[in-house]
């Protein structure tokens, strides 16, 4: 029970974090707070899919899912830190 709050907080503290980096974006127009909404949404969508893949759908591998979601949350930032700072 303890290990799905934890997987629970961390999709609601990830989709926080990207609500409110996107939302100061629209404030600012600064690039790097967007390229890191979306990381962060990328970060949401992995730690749903941990929550699915360990406690949801328990007899379904869902760790290439899982890798290609945190790839890409990652891959975004570095993209948006090297072009923010070009």
């Amino acid at each position: 029970m303890t290990a799905v709050a934890v997987y629970v907080l961390c999709v609601m503290t990830s989709t926080f974090c990207a609500t409110l980096l996107l939302r100061e974006y629209l404030r600012t127009r600064t690039r790097l707070l967007l390229w890191s909404s979306f990381a962060f949404a990328a970060f949401a969508l992995n730690n749903a899919l941990v929550f699915m893949d360990l406690v949801v759908l328990q007899a379904v591998d869902l760790s290439l899912f899982r890798a290609t979601a945190a790839l890409m949350a990652v891959g975004l930032l570095l993209y948006g830190l090297i072009w923010d700072a070009a």
